[in-house]
């Protein structure tokens, strides 16, 4: 093989690390392939001799790469939330993307997904490569443009919207809200009519957007199982300090519920799907099904 075939095996070999990282970063499997797709273009047009860590050096120009594109659509104003409430999410491969990207956003977890897209750009990468991929600050610094100090506070910042703090989930009722919640949920996704009853108090209230107003257990159970597909998207997270749910296709959010309990049964809920509504949302994820809060696990990629 010639110098340039070999160079192509040693870009390919680490090819899914970085697919792995650019996704994290941007939500979007298009755009992670985009970015790695980029990286190689740069690889190749460099003397590679010249690089003495290349799994370093390809992983800060996938980092720089996906901290412009953030820029760019923040600058833009672009963020993939719903800007309608459909009754249907296409499936992967008839427009909605790819199957693929479905399985990567659950690997993820989606819940983090729906919260790292609430980061800044700097935010969003500083936390990213440090906390998911173990890289230290000093290495981040020169990326986001700041002191391994500053950065260090940049991460801190992030983790501390990714993560409720403890006050929030020691509060009393939340772990009950959860089970509620949790039961809505499955209900929802199975379609379930009678099990959706049984979590719904007799004269619940669902709004959409505040308006739309349907009232009463069965009417509302009624609604909840026509919009079923979306509810495959669903995850359980704390939205403004309470027990929610975020819906969120292949990672991207498209809606949140802000759900009241009382009395062990949800009492009330409002879709959110205004555009600016869902951006002025504050979203956590939930500690794991065990009770153990704490730090999204590390990956390889």
């Amino acid at each position: 093989m010639d110098g340039q075939e070999v160079l192509a095996d040693r870009f390919e070999a680490h090819r899914g690390h970085l697919r792995g990282l650019a996704y994290r970063m941007l939500g979007s499997l298009s755009d992670a392939d985009d970015a790695v797709q980029e990286a190689w273009l740069r690889l190749s047009r460099t003397d590679a001799d010249e690089i003495e860590n290349l799994t370093g050096w390809l992983r800060t120009v996938v980092s720089r790469l996906c901290l412009d594109m953030l820029r760019s659509a923040a600058a833009r104003h672009e963020r993939p939330a719903g800007e309608h409430l459909p009754d249907r999410i296409p499936e992967p491969g008839d427009g909605g993307g790819p199957e693929e990207e479905a399985l990567l956003a659950d690997s993820v977890g989606r819940a983090l997904l729906v919260v790292l897209g609430t980061l800044g750009p700097a935010e969003r990468v500083a936390f990213v490569l440090h906390d998911l991929f173990a890289v230290p600050f000093t290495q981040i610094a020169p990326i986001v443009e700041r002191t391994p100090v500053a950065t260090k506070k940049l991460a801190s910042r992030a983790r501390h919207k990714v993560q409720a703090p403890p006050e929030v989930l020691a509060a009393p009722g939340l772990a009950g809200d959860r089970r509620v919640v949790e039961a809505f949920l499955a209900a929802a996704r199975s379609g379930d009519l009678e099990a959706l009853l049984t979590v719904l108090a007799p004269d619940v209230v669902r709004t959409a957007d505040l308006s739309a107003v349907i009232r009463g257990a069965r009417a509302v159970a009624r609604e909840t199982v026509l919009l079923r597909n979306n509810a495959r998207f669903a995850e359980v997270v704390l939205v403004d300090g309470m027990v929610g749910m975020a819906v969120a296709p292949y990672g991207r959010l498209l809606l949140a519920l802000l759900i009241r309990v009382e009395n062990e049964r949800i009492a009330a809920y409002d879709v959110v799907a205004d555009p600016a509504r869902l951006r002025a949302l504050e979203f956590s994820v939930l500690p794991s099904a065990g009770g153990q809060a704490g730090a999204p696990r590390r990956t390889r990629g």
